[in-house]
């Protein structure tokens, strides 16, 4: 097997999106902040937040029909072009010592609907620039940068800020995706043509591609309580942290243990090959109950961590091995449609929970949406081993899937 690094086209993939996950990772601490300092509001932050997150839900599935009827590297291009530019006018305003709050609101809506149209394109670019049984290591290297740069973003974020102002974390940022734009466009990527159609059939036919494997919908249904769950832990994990586990600096570690879990995780997914990997994978989602569970009773700090840290590696190793299987269980054709409802439910599920923790929490107490949490992701995680294609599913075979809409009656 050729290491995908040994491939020039995956080579200069992995450097692009190497230098934008950085450039990204560097960019909420500096928003945070900024937005912060320009208007002292919570409700400024939250609208900013809000404009880029709500285009990225709503287009995500036309950003999967795009990616499959276009040639991913193209879409990925134009896309990186457009983030290079709202994130050059964020930088402009905070330089420029007075912002706009509207400005830098359509600047976060511009970049939230050219992610939507970005984020489908992730699967087909390794999928097209590395052979079948090259991805898993491919998928963890990929897995093991964006992790990396999620645990160094922050102290970057940090040095720019106290030192140069954090208009310039948002020209860094630009200037990351301008430069994996340059070597999107030098780079060659497999793309099956796919027939034009409508675009209601285009998504119709990438939902029945969806229905069609119980073992993929039964595990978007199951992270996508993960990733609810996460948001109570996100949302209630710092008050219990400051008020009854010692303070500010336990949240912090906290969250650089999770982050190195999910680095340990992405490079352990780039060796072991469990036979049944989205079982074993889902298995390890299941963890995530612990540090919610803990939290609720407020456990000793140490434990809490620790817990975390364990989730989360498990989270780190499911990425990389979630990508490969999909890239080889769903045809290339449907493949950035089947990542966008992919997309869609982890990132549609993650609202719900910001929402609905402050009020359980208000009216129940802390401790009880926490729980909660806890038994549902455990419940839902877990509970995918009751379905048999979950169990029998193994690594896929080199023989490129079918799509449903040709697979003859009665299969």
């Amino acid at each position: 097997m050729t290491h995908p690094l040994r491939l020039r086209s995956f080579r200069l993939l992995f450097l692009g999106r190497t230098v934008s996950a950085v450039g990204d990772a560097v960019v909420p601490t500096a928003l945070a902040l900024a937005v912060l300092r320009a208007t002292g509001s919570t409700t400024a932050l939250a609208l900013v937040l809000g404009c880029a997150m709500l285009p990225r839900l709503l287009l995500l599935p036309l950003g999967g029909v795009v990616a499959d009827r276009f040639n991913a590297r193209r879409v990925a291009i134009g896309t990186d072009l457009a983030r290079c530019a709202a994130q050059l006018v964020v930088g402009a305003e905070l330089l420029g010592g007075t912002p706009s709050l509207t400005h830098i609101a359509v600047a976060a809506a511009l970049g939230g609907v050219a992610s939507a149209f970005a984020m489908p394109t992730a699967s087909p670019l390794v999928a097209g620039t590395v052979e079948p049984d090259g991805r898993q290591r491919a998928n963890a290297l990929m897995g093991v940068t964006a992790n990396a740069s999620r645990l160094l973003g922050p102290a970057l974020a940090g040095l720019l800020i106290w030192t140069a102002g954090p208009g310039w974390a948002f020209v860094l940022d630009a200037l990351s995706f301008a430069l994996s734009a340059l070597l999107l466009s030098v780079i060659r990527v497999r793309h099956v043509p796919v027939p034009r159609r409508s675009i209601r059939t285009d998504l119709a036919l990438g939902w029945r591609e969806v229905r069609s494997r119980d073992w993929f919908w039964s595990s978007l249904l199951a992270h996508g309580v993960w990733n609810g769950a996460a948001a109570v832990l996100l949302t209630l994990g710092p008050v219990v942290a400051v008020q009854r586990l010692g303070g500010e600096g336990v949240w912090v570690l906290l969250q650089q243990a999770g982050a190195v879990g999910m680095l340990a995780g992405s490079l352990l997914a780039a060796r072991a090959r469990p036979r049944r990997p989205v079982l074993v994978a889902n298995l390890g989602l299941a963890t995530y109950a612990a540090p919610l569970l803990l939290l609720a009773v407020a456990a000793p700090a140490g434990a809490v961590i620790a817990a975390y840290c364990l989730a989360l590696t498990a989270l780190g190793f499911l990425n990389p091995v979630w990508e490969t299987v999909v890239q080889g269980q769903f045809p290339a054709q449907v493949l950035a449609r089947v990542t966008s409802y992919d997309w869609l439910v982890s990132l549609g599920a993650m609202p719900l929970g910001y929402a609905l923790a402050p009020l359980a929490s208000r009216a129940w107490g802390a401790p009880v949406p926490l729980a909660v949490a806890g038994a549902l992701v455990a419940l839902a995680c877990a509970g995918t081993a009751a379905v048999p294609a979950v169990r029998r599913l193994g690594w896929p075979v080199s023989a490129p899937p079918v799509p449903a809409e040709q697979v003859p009656a009665g299969r």
